[in-house]
């Protein structure tokens, strides 16, 4: 059984590649970086995951339905509201369903299994908590929630800090923490290590059963070189004063894992992050077509478990 803490689209990527090779695989998803939008509860990271192994996803943006209308958000403009969040028709269903159900007494986990079902798909999606986290930006003009920095104001700013608001309070989902204990693997996926991965590891329960179980667990670098593959990874590490690269990366990581995925262009690290006492495996990372996701999939489960 394999269990993978995600958030993002390189994230996805990945448990597309893993449910490919026939494993059972459980999604730890982040909801950090969820958002309340027109009344609406957003869950960018959970959606993406599900569109994704439903052959739903629009893979050009990395997030929503492909071949999605906008309507709902044209007719939002008419009544002068901010549309910077791009929201499809077909998507907005997705949330209005999930707000109903939310004010109905229904938590997340339950919700987000539900909808798994309606879109049929065979890995398990299991919110990280049923309680509020909120990731927020501080920068030299205010502090934004994450959606809010990065798609509003296309993370412009310079970023002098990170906070994941509710997540010292917050309980691990109890399904979350079997899902770790019971795995064969761990996967840290290759989404934002402090954005996507981080507001997940700030909260104690789940951190704690990683720590304990760290020799089965496996990161997967989403850098190069010190820039990110997809997405601002680099410019929040710099941020946070942790070097932008896979060595930063495996020591922020260190506590919790044992092994690491690198690619194979960075192979002057691999003696680096040996010195923290974790395994470095090499292979190309970058996944730019199924073909790609299948690979490196195939290659950790290849390689960590022997």
């Amino acid at each position: 059984m394999i269990t993978v803490l995600a958030g993002g689209t390189g994230s996805v990527k990945l448990v597309r590649g893993l449910v490919s090779q026939g494993s059972k695989v459980n999604v730890i998803s982040n909801v950090g970086d969820n958002y309340w939008l027109y009344g609406l509860y957003v869950c960018p990271d959970i959606d993406t995951v599900i569109y994704g192994l439903a052959d739903l996803l629009d893979q050009e943006r990395g997030w929503g339905i492909k071949k999605d209308t906008f309507n709902f958000l044209r007719q939002m403009e008419i009544f002068g509201e901010e549309t910077w969040f791009r929201v499809g028709d077909r998507d907005v269903a997705t949330h209005l369903i999930r707000t109903n159900m939310l004010k109905n007494g229904r938590n997340l986990s339950d919700i987000t299994k539900w909808m798994c079902e309606k879109f049929a798909v065979g890995a398990n999606v299991i919110p990280v908590t049923d309680n509020s986290i909120e990731t927020r930006i501080t920068t030299n003009k205010g502090e934004l929630h994450l959606q809010e920095y990065w798609v509003k104001h296309r993370g412009k700013d310079p970023v002098e800090g990170i906070q994941y608001i509710g997540a010292d309070k917050a309980r691990p989902n109890p399904e979350a923490v079997n899902a770790i204990h019971d795995a064969d693997i761990v996967i840290l996926a290759p989404g934002n290590p402090l954005t996507s991965i981080g507001p997940m590891l700030r909260i104690k329960g789940i951190r704690k059963e990683l720590s304990k179980i760290k020799k089965k667990v496996v990161a997967v670098s989403p850098l190069i070189g010190d820039k990110s593959i997809i997405g601002p990874a680099d410019k929040y590490m710099r941020a946070a004063g942790i070097e932008s690269n896979a060595y930063g990366l495996a020591k922020m990581y260190s506590d919790v894992c044992s092994n690491v995925v690198v690619d194979t262009k960075d192979r002057m690290l691999v003696r680096k992050i040996q010195s923290l006492d974790m395994q470095v495996f090499e292979t190309k990372i970058t996944m730019k077509n199924k073909l790609a996701e299948d690979a490196l999939a195939s290659f950790i489960l290849k390689q960590v478990r022997t």
